[in-house]
């Protein structure tokens, strides 16, 4: 059995041994341990955290866009068309400032198995019926993120374009 030298024979001072007490305490201590490894990782989460509401932030900024793009053509279908009423229409549909860029259009075009292909007013589709009236309305905006990131530009243009058929 190994039994400890008495203190005297070793020649320690009283503080020396409160010292080594005191040292293979500390040396089984776990208390607090959480607390320094959250400290540790708790920037990383802020980080993370910031970096997710930013993006939600953007995928938000962008349906608005596209929501004011769509009542920009909405306006022109159950209105009519106006240039400064479907140009009114787009950027009133938010309060995220949106302008209408490029400014609404109508023109006559043709189903195609491509979207409409633009065609003159009096002249019949391939396939023999009139062409259509339609409206284009375009939103544009510009996205900021909350912090700079060092490898994404600083700012995002956020477009949308919307087309719909009025006659």
């Amino acid at each position: 059995m190994n039994m400890p030298m008495p203190s005297h024979r070793l020649n320690v001072t009283s503080a020396q041994q409160r010292a080594l007490k005191l040292l293979a305490r500390l040396k089984n201590a776990t208390g607090g341990s959480a607390g320094a490894e959250f400290g540790i990782i708790a920037p990383g989460l802020v980080l993370l955290m910031i970096c997710t509401v930013d993006l939600g932030l953007g995928i938000y900024r962008k349906t608005q866009v596209q929501n004011a793009a769509q009542a920009g053509a909405a306006y022109a279908a159950a209105r009519g068309f106006t240039e400064v009423s479907v140009a009114a229409a787009i950027t009133q549909a938010t309060n995220f400032p949106v302008e209408a860029n490029p400014a609404p259009a109508q023109f006559c075009g043709c189903p195609s198995s491509s979207g409409i292909a633009p065609a003159a007013c009096d002249t019949p589709c391939a396939d023999g019926m009139a062409p259509g009236t339609y409206v284009t309305a375009s939103a544009k905006a510009i996205y900021t993120p909350l912090i700079p990131y060092p490898a994404l530009p600083s700012s995002f243009e956020l477009t949308s374009r919307a087309t719909v058929r009025i006659q």
